[in-house]
């Protein structure tokens, strides 16, 4: 199970369970493909609702990658998502929401 006091977020590709967190080093991978200036700006991206499925995508990476994954952005082009699109959707916008939780709020 994952622990969301530590920025972590289930999911289930093919069927299987993986944990994914977007860690500092997941965060510098995960600037780094999105082209954002900064971690601010690629928070105000998602908020503003101005992210692509391709966003989508590059942000799970970088949290399964955070949590030890060793695959990549084809290996999760080609999974089935529990929950379809909107189910990895949700997980991305947790996976942000999670790595930017200010302790004792």
């Amino acid at each position: 199970m994952a622990n969301p006091l530590t920025g972590e977020v289930e999911l289930w590709l093919d069927g299987t369970r993986h944990l994914a967190k977007l860690t500092l080093g997941a965060l510098i991978e995960l600037e780094t493909e999105l082209g954002a200036e900064s971690m601010v700006a690629m928070v105000e991206r998602f908020e503003g609702g101005r992210f692509s499925s391709r966003d989508v995508m590059a942000v799970l990476v970088a949290g399964l990658r955070g949590a030890g994954w060793t695959g990549g952005m084809d290996e999760l082009l080609a999974a089935e998502f529990r929950g379809g699109p909107v189910g990895a959707a949700q997980a991305a916008a947790s996976l942000l929401a999670r790595a930017f939780r200010i302790e004792g709020t």
